[in-house]
């Protein structure tokens, strides 16, 4: 999508267009990542067919950042070199909401796919959507999350979000709940081989991120911390990539 014009972005999100917003949410997803076999997959969600916003498509576990997100204690704190590159670019974002941001990946994590990424050990929190946390003894940790892109929401869009896209491995997951999550947004569940993945039905910039995941795991198959973040946003007419 680099490089394209509005009309060429329209044209490609033409189910998307809408009145909407002026100012994009932020948000967070999640590509969880399991290495097993010599070959990279990723967990993917298809949509409800029944959702007004993207019914059908594959995604990623993500969704809006929430009140709920904010001041939790966790198990491990995001790398100072990653901090460095979530709280880089367009917009101030305090590093009290980068932790908040960081944290909703976590949640949706959960309530899309019943996977609980952290540590064993003691939680408490008194917020429903943190919960199952408590009663599954596993605090949240930021250490194990690489940021791997950003991209706002082009204007005139049903819908606008600042999404940071982050990466964790199937390791980083410290209970794996067999009902799966509390939410019916997804469902149907699925590792997909990376290559298999771009050629799902999903949204235009999912398959973008799927292609910086991609160039990112052959040049750096441990996701060392504080890696080459693209940056998507539109400029005038234009949707361009830079890097943070």
């Amino acid at each position: 999508m680099d490089g394209m014009s509005k009309a060429e972005v329209d044209k490609l999100e033409a189910a998307a267009l809408g009145k909407g917003p002026a100012k994009p949410s932020d948000a967070a997803t999640l590509m969880l990542l399991d290495r097993k076999g010599g070959v990279y997959r990723v967990l993917m969600g298809r949509r409800h067919k029944l959702h007004a916003f993207m019914p059908g498509q594959f995604v990623f576990p993500g969704g809006r950042t929430d009140a709920a997100d904010k001041g939790l204690d966790v198990a491990s704190d995001l790398h100072s070199d990653e901090m460095a590159k979530l709280l880089a670019g367009a917009g101030r974002t305090s590093r009290a909401r980068a932790r908040s941001i960081l944290l909703s990946a976590i949640r949706e994590t959960y309530e899309e796919a019943g996977l609980l990424i952290g540590e064993r050990g003691t939680f408490a929190s008194d917020r429903a959507e943190w919960q199952a946390f408590a009663q599954h003894h596993v605090r949240p940790a930021l250490g194990c999350l690489r940021i791997i892109a950003r991209a706002i929401t082009p204007p005139g869009r049903v819908r606008r979000f600042d999404t940071r896209f982050f990466a964790a491995w199937r390791d980083d997951v410290a209970v794996e709940l067999a009902e799966g999550g509390p939410t019916n947004e997804l469902e149907q569940l699925v590792w997909l081989p990376i290559a298999d993945a771009k050629r799902a039905d999903t949204p235009a910039i999912t398959k973008t991120i799927l292609e910086e995941l991609e160039r990112r795991l052959t040049l750096d198959p441990g996701l060392s911390p504080g890696g080459p973040t693209p940056f998507y946003r539109m400029i005038g007419k234009r949707f361009i990539r830079e890097l943070l």
